[in-house]
């Protein structure tokens, strides 16, 4: 039987961690392993997992490394065939670990499988149901069901990314790309990852059957200045470091003739001065820094 590693990253919100701990219950360190990484918070709070959870493997870092940066740690500690990756602030729901692994055991060209995903404040309404393949010429892509009230089924289905909230993928996946990339910080790190993955070969599944409850963006916030930064940022890294030419060049005549223009304009009419620095910001970080630059010009914070 596959063994499984779940790997979460905790950056001041230890309260948060313990819930997902707890969700996850008792567990056979032989076959599931637990790996909390400590993302340089601001206090050390991991006594509290290793009293509360002593099978938990914690491991503290004094810096803040980013989200692909804190997952990175634990990956180079897991031992498992497959590597469960959660956001700290979720909670899962019974069996969805054994479902997911179940999964991976029946189809060799698998790589990554998510859950549904359903905000916690709302049970029944999907945040996640697979997502659609990114547009070249708008550097978005869209979740599909959307806000949706549906109910789990047996289905499995193919889809362009997993959520980076949620993704069990097998070891020799990532054996084949590398760890996740820094470069990104926090947003879109596991859209390129996956978008790697894929074109090693592997495919990329949503399965009905599982599902977990999401607190979106608790670290981050819903609406805040550092989600707008990076979202921007990221957004504009991502089509530098994947799509060709032909492909940047109609982004790029697309941001800067309508998107940008229209989204400056939203923020000058809605009064959010904060969130339109943020943005001009992350449009000037582009004409300074390479696409393998990891200079920030931003406080920033660890997770989603």
């Amino acid at each position: 039987m596959s063994k499984v590693s779940i790997i979460t990253v905790n950056y001041n919100e230890m309260a948060v961690t313990l819930e997902l701990l707890n969700s996850i219950g008792s567990f056979d360190p032989i076959l599931l392993e637990v790996i909390v990484i400590d993302n340089g918070s601001s206090t050390d709070e991991t006594k509290q997992i290793r009293s509360k959870y002593p099978n938990v493997l914690v491991i503290r870092s004094e810096y803040n490394l980013g989200f692909a940066g804190g997952n990175n740690l634990g990956i180079k500690e897991a031992t498992g065939d497959y590597l469960f990756f959660l956001n700290n602030d979720t909670v899962l729901s019974t069996g969805t670990t054994e479902k997911l692994c179940q999964v991976l055991d029946q189809n060799a060209s698998l790589g990554v499988v998510s859950p549904l995903i359903f905000y916690a404040d709302q049970p029944d309404i999907l945040q996640y149901g697979g997502f659609s393949s990114i547009n070249p010429f708008t550097g978005r892509n869209k979740a599909l069901h959307y806000k949706q009230a549906i109910k789990c089924s047996e289905k499995q289905e193919l889809t362009s990314y997993a959520h980076g909230a949620a993704m069990m993928i097998k070891r020799e996946a990532i054996d084949s790309v590398g760890p996740m990339p820094e470069t990104y910080f926090l947003y879109y790190e596991e859209l390129e990852w996956i978008h790697r993955i894929k074109k090693n070969g592997y495919q990329v599944f949503v399965d009905h059957s599982s599902h977990i409850y999401h607190k979106e963006s608790i670290a981050t916030g819903k609406n805040s200045p550092l989600k707008t930064y990076f979202q921007t940022r990221n957004r504009i890294l991502f089509m530098r470091r994947n799509f060709g030419l032909v492909q940047q060049v109609m982004f790029f005549v697309f941001f800067s003739l309508l998107a940008a223009p229209k989204q400056v304009l939203t923020f000058i009419v809605q009064q959010q001065s904060i969130h339109l620095v943020a943005y001009l910001k992350a449009c000037i970080w582009h004409l300074q820094n390479g696409t393998e630059s990891t200079h920030l010009g931003f406080d920033v914070i660890g997770v989603k």
